[in-house]
């Protein structure tokens, strides 16, 4: 983890991931002050490569401020992206996280970003001081999978133009934040088509 030995350490506000993290499963005060001790605040700048593929990926990280983007490149080196994690979501590889493999994705910060990290041997280590945390990220894991499971229904049962309108109301804000071109293959569709999608949009409004 390269970027984050050169990054400084910030101040920050626990308030954000707090509250996330109460809205999960309740945790008493004392439990949350030693999962919050053991957070790694960083401020990373624009454009950082957080993972490369290959690299295991032994950090989560939740987005207290900022846009950050993982991504793979398919077998025509066409980049696809996978996620965009705003404020108040999560950003891993969870495969190599859990099993020490090597990561086929690549993840990148978009904007300049202020992310919590807590690594692997902190992460487990807490689980077995403070048992209540591991239903904290149970009910993470299952809200992030059934966001995936969205998704994936999404891109095989929905025209395109019914997954830009859903991807809208998700995410208003994305399209003023992230260039077009990532939003569609994000989408699964050309940027041109993208392109077109949006004019009819603005021709209704």
């Amino acid at each position: 983890m390269g970027w984050l030995r050169h990054l400084r350490a910030v101040d920050t506000d626990f308030g954000a991931i707090s509250r996330h993290l109460q809205r999960c499963a309740p945790l008493r005060a004392g439990e949350l002050d030693r999962f919050l001790e053991n957070l790694e605040p960083r401020h990373v700048p624009k454009r950082t490569a957080l993972l490369r593929a290959g690299e295991v990926c032994d950090w989560e990280a939740y987005v207290n401020s900022g846009c950050v983007r993982s991504y793979f490149l398919d077998e025509k080196g066409h980049d696809v992206t996978l996620q965009f994690a705003l404020e108040d979501w999560w950003v891993s590889d969870l495969a190599s996280f859990t099993e020490g493999s090597p990561s086929r994705m690549s993840i990148e910060t978009l904007e300049d970003s202020e992310l919590l990290l807590i690594r692997r041997e902190q992460k487990e280590s807490l689980f077995a001081e403070v048992p209540a945390l591991e239903r904290v990220f149970r009910i993470l894991v299952q809200r992030n999978l059934a966001a995936l499971q969205d998704r994936f229904f999404a891109t095989v049962a929905q025209p395109a133009p019914e997954r830009y309108a859903e991807f809208l109301r998700r995410h208003p804000s994305l399209p003023a934040r992230v260039p077009q071109h990532m939003i569609a293959s994000y989408l699964g569709i050309t940027p041109e088509f993208l392109s077109k999608l949006r004019g009819r949009i603005a021709g209704k409004g």
